[in-house]
């Protein structure tokens, strides 16, 4: 496995397999790895002939600065889980290798910007799709691949690509999950043993709801009673619950086709904010 921390180290060695039309996956990521992130990488291996892995935490997207002071970074135990992984290259660089100076470069997304984490997390989206496209530049890969989990970052970035024509099918892939329903996320390691128990509440909710749309098709039903549930638990903030389309992400007035309804929730719970989604 190589790993690299400048741009143009990287391009060099890319530019070497592109001559010999090898396919790229790609895998962006902030690091902290866990299952969730080796799921992608292997979606990559089923598809690619090369696996590139990138660790960058991006401080463009973080419109909270205690949020990305306490996001975890371990590159080293990163590093250990790619290369056991059968990750071919990893693209490790400094915010000084991918900023040379503030990026004064703004993106809409439109309504994506109106609806949850948008609405929430105002700024979040013009990070993320500069990231993204700074990426896909330097990387040119075939493939990219990003987990259910972020669900409007998903929609986020096939806009981007759609946009901006980049050459590159994007790829979600299913939402690895605990044995007892908690989302993976690198954002769980800052839960505290209490917290990592309750945190299950909002898988909780999610199949609650599901299961009421499933029953009638009432959506206010369904959103009554997820607020209901929480109302119940003062430790949790409750930011949204929405019933959406999942590809739009634009609320939804009544069920969508099948695979189309989206159920997305958002809570903060101690210093820890959690997100989560359910597609059926």
């Amino acid at each position: 496995m190589y790993v690299f921390e400048t741009i143009i180290a990287l391009k060099q060695h890319l530019d070497q397999h592109r001559k010999g039309d090898q396919r790229i996956g790609f895998v962006p990521t902030m690091g902290a790895l866990h299952e969730g992130h080796l799921s992608l990488l292997q979606a990559a291996q089923e598809q690619s002939d090369i696996r590139v892995c990138s660790i960058f935490v991006n401080p463009t997207q973080f419109n909270n600065p205690d949020d990305l002071a306490r996001y975890p970074r371990t590159l080293d135990a990163d590093l250990k889980l790619l290369e056991e992984a059968g990750c071919d290259v990893v693209f490790a660089p400094s915010v000084q290798e991918m900023y040379i100076s503030q990026p004064l470069l703004t993106l809409s997304f439109g309504d994506l910007e109106t609806v949850m984490e948008g609405a929430f997390r105002p700024g979040h989206f013009n990070g993320v799709g500069i990231v993204v496209g700074k990426l896909f530049n330097i990387v040119q890969p075939h493939y990219a691949y990003f987990g259910q989990k972020d669900l409007q970052q998903v929609a986020v970035v096939k806009r981007l690509v759609r946009d901006l024509s980049f050459p590159v099918d994007i790829v979600r892939c299913p939402i690895l999950r605990e044995p007892d329903g908690l989302a993976m996320s690198s954002r769980n390691r800052n839960l505290t043993p209490d917290e990592r128990q309750q945190a299950t509440e909002l898988y909780n909710a999610l199949t609650l709801a599901q299961s009421l749309l499933q029953e009638d098709g009432d959506l206010a039903r369904a959103k009554d009673a997820v607020a209901n549930h929480f109302a119940q638990k003062p430790q949790f903030q409750l930011e949204y619950f929405e019933i959406a389309n999942a590809d739009t992400l634009q609320p939804a007035e009544q069920l969508q086709a099948p695979g189309m309804t989206a159920l997305c929730i958002a809570a903060q719970l101690g210093k820890v904010r959690l997100i989560d989604n359910l597609v059926f």
